[in-house]
């Protein structure tokens, strides 16, 4: 006879009771498992941090990033959308666009070389939200008031068209666009 003829035939009833102590097995198993992962992660929850030691060693760790040369124009509180517009300016994909104030204050505003008005104007307003939180002063800017007080211009020409590219007025990377006040229509 083949090996084929010699296996023992089982009855169903056998095969089902087989077969069902292979699922407890593999049950028992993984409720096994599951009891290990949640005693880990109690052991983990002992030996957690608290809030406050967890935020000094992340700002320890963030201030060895800010030193790296490539990211040492950043303030010491950089935010993540800073340090992306970095490393956009070091890959060429970003540009400086100097926004000169009328008090002779200068703000270096990182945009994308693909840049609007518009998107110039949230930089700006970004940039000021920012230096306003990190240097205290006033609470509230109304950037409505300000934009329509207020327009951009580059080389005496109004950029006034919030979807025009940058690139279309002119506009190159370190080039200086100053706040002028508008005038009123009589």
């Amino acid at each position: 006879m083949s090996e084929v003829d010699q296996t023992p035939l089982l009855n169903p009833t056998e095969v089902l009771s087989v077969k069902e102590n292979q699922e407890r097995e593999g049950a028992d198993r993984v409720q096994e498992e599951e009891k290990d992962l949640v005693e880990e992660e109690d052991e983990e929850d002992e030996e957690a941090l608290p809030h406050s030691e967890f935020l000094d060693i992340f700002e320890e760790g963030l201030a060895r990033i800010v030193q790296d040369p490539l990211l040492c124009d950043l303030p010491i509180q950089v935010t993540l959308e800073e340090v992306n517009s970095q490393v956009a300016l070091e890959y060429g994909q970003a540009m400086t666009v100097r926004v000169c104030k009328a008090d002779g204050e200068v703000m270096p505003i990182v945009v994308v070389q693909s840049a609007t008005v518009l998107d110039l104007k949230r930089a700006v307003r970004r940039f000021m939200e920012l230096k306003q939180q990190r240097e205290g002063g006033v609470e509230h800017i109304s950037w409505r008031y300000v934009w329509r007080t207020y327009h951009l211009a580059f080389d005496g020409e109004k950029l006034d068209d919030d979807k025009m590219k940058l690139k279309d007025y002119g506009i190159r990377n370190r080039d200086e666009v100053t706040f002028m006040k508008k005038l009123r229509k009589k």
